[in-house]
């Protein structure tokens, strides 16, 4: 059974009105651009907020509005825009090592939207279950790109490893806000 999602429920659709997914989706990429410029330098992979905005873009958009969204912050970012973190790559790009994880948020964003659109996103344990299978989502390109630059074991240690655990927290930041949000709103449901 598919449920409104919390930027449908804050601002509901009206007809034909294409303002609203084209506002929503600047501001994911603005949103998803900050984060990537709030990061730690690592190598191959920064550690940035990137990963939060995505999965909570996903969740608070739905599947095709979130993974459109995604796919606009890469074709941004191909286009030459600074939206890709400073950290990533001597040339940050789709293309550099860490162009799999960008191409891995689109999916993420579409995965996490459709548990929202269901319902998932007003549950605290469903919420942390789907924010943790969208972050294993997104290392799957993630990795098997990365692979390409340091192989598979540098891939695993410098691209998979360090990000575990701040996987685990974005997960229960998420688990723990969206259900919040929705029961401010008078509209949760288990």
């Amino acid at each position: 059974m598919e449920m409104t999602t919390l930027s449908r429920h804050i601002w509901p659709s009206t007809g034909a009105n294409v303002l609203r997914p084209v506002a929503l989706a600047a501001m994911g990429v603005v949103l998803v651009a900050v984060a990537a410029h709030v990061s730690v330098p690592m190598l191959p992979v920064p550690m940035t907020l990137q990963t939060l905005a995505v999965l909570a873009i996903g969740a608070a958009y739905g599947s095709r509005l979130g993974a459109a969204t995604l796919a606009l912050y890469a074709i941004a970012g191909a286009a030459g825009l600074p939206v890709f973190s400073p950290k990533a790559d001597v040339y940050p790009s789709l293309f550099g090592p860490t162009g799999g994880y960008i191409i891995g948020f689109v999916l993420t964003a579409y995965v996490v939207g459709w548990f929202a659109e269901r319902g998932w996103d007003r549950s605290v344990p469903k919420m942390f279950v789907a924010m943790l299978i969208g972050a294993a989502i997104l290392y799957i390109p993630g990795l098997l790109w990365l692979q390409g630059f340091v192989g598979w074991e540098k891939s695993i240690q410098g691209g998979l490893l360090p990000f575990l655990a701040g996987d685990v927290v974005k997960a229960m930041v998420a688990a723990l806000g969206f259900p919040a949000v929705w029961t401010l709103l008078g509209q949760r449901q288990q």
